[in-house]
């Protein structure tokens, strides 16, 4: 299994990044200079995050090299056993949390939820048999593609509105209230995140649509109601009914926050859950 020094590496990578993380939060919140009623950022501070930046980076970069190394190894893409989904989930939270890291300061805080989450996946994995997967001949097809890729958008921009929630949450508490004093109100960090659920709930809709045509051409209908589709769907409603009672409701920022985490958790049980318990098509059943 050529392709596990380059996953140990990718996950040592992370576990890096989460500790630089930690400790750069946990000075800023200590150190922090305010003046004028304006937090102010230090040198170190700017470094401690271009530190976290370059190892998640770095980790995605270990992870590209995985996939691709067992991809040519066994044949075809991660998409089969449990093994090769969580590697594949792994590369494509960080690559897309690294990007909104990057992009959008608010967000560097909140890796200190985001990071840890990944780490209990980087654990997950490492207990897992690396095992070499079959791929079914109801897999050769471009919707699965479509299907896969619309469902890894979902899942990320449901991880950051999930750190945004972490952060409302663990403010409230006197220790987690002073390493955070330096972000916005809760206000604007609850808008950000829902934004991000709203992003969630669209690329969580085509993913089901996409679902929907690929098992059409594989398997002859569209919908089963088999217990991954039925849960799938189940998420999809909890996720818009979050979003609904946010936006028709006004529920409190921390029951709001609640909700977010819930959608992740639902999601995360659904889809690396369901079909491992269940005798669905997804498991190559023709």
């Amino acid at each position: 299994m050529t392709e596990l020094p380059w996953l140990y590496a990718g996950i040592a990578a992370y576990a890096f990044a989460a500790i630089a993380a930690l400790v750069g939060v946990a000075r800023l919140g200590t150190t922090m200079a305010t003046v004028g009623g304006v937090s102010s950022v230090s040198e170190s501070q700017r470094n401690n995050e271009r530190l976290v930046l370059l190892l998640m980076t770095t980790s995605v970069i270990l992870l590209t090299i995985t996939l691709a190394d067992r991809w040519l190894r066994i044949g075809h893409g991660p998409f089969v056993n449990l093994f090769e989904l969580l590697i594949s989930q792994l590369f494509s939270l960080g690559l897309v949390y690294t990007i909104a890291y990057w992009r959008i300061p608010v967000l560097r805080t909140t890796s200190v939820v985001v990071l840890p989450l990944m780490g209990v996946l980087a654990v997950w994995v490492m207990v897992l048999e690396p095992s070499d997967s079959v791929f079914p001949p109801t897999y050769h097809n471009p919707w699965l593609w479509a299907h896969v890729g619309f469902g890894k958008f979902f899942l990320a921009f449901c991880l950051i509105g999930t750190g945004l929630a972490g952060v409302i949450l663990l403010r409230s508490y006197g220790f987690f209230k002073n390493l955070f004093r330096h972000l916005p109100d809760n206000v604007i960090l609850d808008k950000l995140a829902w934004r991000f659920m709203l992003l969630a709930l669209v690329f969580d809709s085509l993913m089901l649509c996409a679902g929907a045509v690929w098992a059409q051409d594989a398997w002859g209908r569209y919908w089963a109601w088999d217990a991954l589709e039925t849960s799938s769907f189940l998420n999809w409603l909890l996720l818009g009914a979050s979003i609904h009672a946010r936006t028709t409701y006004n529920v409190p920022i921390r029951l709001g926050a609640v909700l977010i985490i819930s959608v992740l958790v639902f999601a995360f049980v659904t889809y690396f859950g369901t079909p491992f318990y269940s005798e669905a098509a997804h498991k190559g059943v023709i």
